[in-house]
């Protein structure tokens, strides 16, 4: 009875719906907007002023325009190194030294510990990061957009205090049996942190599929452009596209290609999100019921 007595009256859960879906309408609507634009005829574009939500037929023209070469589709493909092999070398080099400052009788703990909380409090600052840049020569290139941003203090805390509450059991009987450090870490700790690493790994993921500030200061040349640079120039700038940039005479209208460039830098992020979110799940799990 009681939990009755406490259950909320109908026209609350109404109320609660209905602010939800509008939300979810917030969320919504302006995606299927920009998707719907994407693909919409070149006659209810213009008649809409340059947004539809509801195309009357599917046109793909401005994807092929896109994906026919050119600088999209050299954008697309840094941005697509960038991002796997950031995130893979982000990853390995934050999990190997958060394992490290987990180690109690690691020597070097605090000092390492003090150097990766400074970090998070003071940034070198724009000038001088460019400077380093250059001078280790690695302006005009991809890994200008790698290396300086490879290692985040506030991940590596993050996988840190994971690993320190992992149980010290199966560390210690490992070493008993004779497994040193790296096979503990391989076998044992990775294993156990499938939850922590996804996690952080869509961090550093997303933060290398987004980044372009990095690469307006470094790179001059606009072939090594990632694809967010190429969006902020086209989209925002409102630049025209050639048929020297997209490989085609005939061009879409410009807001088709604007909303068409949208839609293909947001994809791959919401289609490997879901994978992750499954792989969360999993994990947990396992960390779970082996501790």
């Amino acid at each position: 009875m009681s939990r009755r007595r406490d259950a909320p009256s109908w026209p609350m859960r109404a109320f609660k719906g209905l602010v939800l879906l509008v939300f979810c309408a917030l969320v919504v609507l302006p995606f299927v907007g920009v998707v719907s634009t994407s693909v919409a005829p070149d006659r209810q574009i213009n008649e809409a002023g340059g947004l539809v939500l509801l195309p009357d037929s599917v046109h793909l023209d401005a994807y092929r325009s896109l994906f026919a070469g050119g600088v999209v589709t050299r954008a697309l493909g840094i941005s697509v190194f960038v991002t796997v092999v950031g995130t893979f070398a982000s990853l390995t080099v934050s999990a190997l030294l958060a394992y490290a400052l987990s180690r109690p009788h690691f020597s070097a703990r605090r000092p390492l510990l003090l150097v990766v909380l400074f970090s998070m409090l003071f940034s070198p600052g724009m000038i001088p990061l460019y400077l380093v840049v250059k001078q280790v020569g690695l302006l005009d290139s991809v890994w200008a957009l790698i290396v300086p941003t490879m290692v985040s203090g506030f991940n590596v805390i993050v996988l840190r205090s994971f690993f320190a509450g992992l149980p010290g059991e199966i560390i210690e009987s490992a070493r008993i049996d004779g497994a040193g450090e790296l096979r503990i870490f391989g076998s044992i700790v990775l294993p156990l942190s499938r939850a922590v690493l996804s996690v952080i790994g869509l961090f550093y993921a997303v933060g290398y599929w987004n980044a372009f500030f990095n690469a307006m200061l470094y790179l001059n040349d606009s072939t090594a452009w990632p694809l967010q640079l190429v969006l902020r120039t086209y989209v925002v700038n409102d630049t025209q596209l050639g048929s020297a940039d997209l490989g085609t005479e005939q061009l879409p209208p410009q807001a088709a290609i604007q909303m068409a460039i949208l839609v293909v830098s947001i994809v791959p992020i919401l289609l490997v999100y879901p994978f992750l979110q499954r792989h969360f799940t999993k994990g947990v799990l396992t960390g779970a019921v082996k501790g």
